[in-house]
């Protein structure tokens, strides 16, 4: 029989009738514990999210995307069981919404929850009580600390009239972004549950870590590449006095472009 499965119903091609697969029950009608999943499998995953943002909406967000990724690891722990894959695949498609690039570790303790044939709701608790962590956790050391540590040294090499500098900032960012990214794939499929625990424990000093480490991170930078200076001058006793010199940086090296930071932070 020719037959498709799309949103928990089980479609006939030949006849076109349609059967409920997925019902009300908060558990899977196979409970046995099946280890199939291979390092091979978890590869496979890990580059599919690569797109989860590809489906992203309004209503679930990342959901279609991080349903799109764990489908081949569903299709071989739920094997022939089209109920179970159908109950399956509609639980991850509720709303998810996580750092893309942080949420393999989401993925990869998804996947060992599901071959321990946990309830499908308390694998989205999980997914739900990780969203938090590693959004604000990704966001902090992305857009904080590796964006501006590998472009600063991208535009302190292409300030000398290299055109190396933009490559060597894309290449570094890439090779630690798609390090952290595989590895917390492999991170989460390992520690299963049990992962959810510690990083709910580290979450707040990660990021209040990651925050601190950016804004020193943003101020050197700020002292470093933004130029700033003045001209002006006064006369005191028949003597010319440079304010730059003889005032501003007396008080605080660099203290008008922090200044224009500041100004720049309050106008955006």
């Amino acid at each position: 029989m020719a037959s498709d499965i799309t949103a928990g119903t089980l479609a006939d091609k030949n006849t076109k009738t349609h059967v409920n697969l997925v019902d009300d029950v908060d558990a899977y009608e196979d409970t046995t514990p099946r280890k199939v999943i291979t390092k091979k499998d978890l590869w496979i995953c890990a580059i599919r999210g690569l797109f989860m943002e590809g489906n992203f909406n309004f209503e679930r967000m990342q959901a279609g995307g991080f349903a799109y990724s764990i489908v081949p690891a569903l299709k071989k722990i739920h094997g022939d069981n089209k109920r179970d894959f159908a109950k399956s695949l509609k639980n991850h498609l509720q709303f998810f919404n996580a750092s893309p690039k942080l949420f393999t570790f989401l993925l990869g303790t998804a996947i060992a929850m599901e071959e321990n044939k946990e309830k499908p709701s308390t694998v989205n608790v999980m997914k739900v009580a990780g969203m938090g962590p590693t959004g604000g956790i990704g966001d902090a050391i992305d857009h904080m600390t590796l964006m501006p540590l590998t472009l600063a040294l991208g535009a302190s090499i292409a300030m000398e009239g290299s055109i190396a500098g933009p490559f060597v900032f894309f290449f570094l960012y890439q090779i630690v972004h798609f390090a952290v990214y595989f590895g917390l794939m492999f991170m989460g499929y390992k520690a299963g549950t049990a992962a959810m625990v510690n990083m709910s424990e580290a979450t707040e000093k990660l990021a209040k870590a990651a925050n601190i480490m950016g804004i020193f991170v943003i101020g050197a930078l700020s002292a470093t590449f933004i130029k700033v200076q003045t001209t002006a001058s006064i006369e005191l006793g028949g003597k010319v006095v440079e304010l730059q010199s003889a005032l501003f940086d007396k008080i605080m090296p660099n203290l008008l472009p922090l200044a224009l930071v500041f100004f720049m932070f309050k106008m955006v």
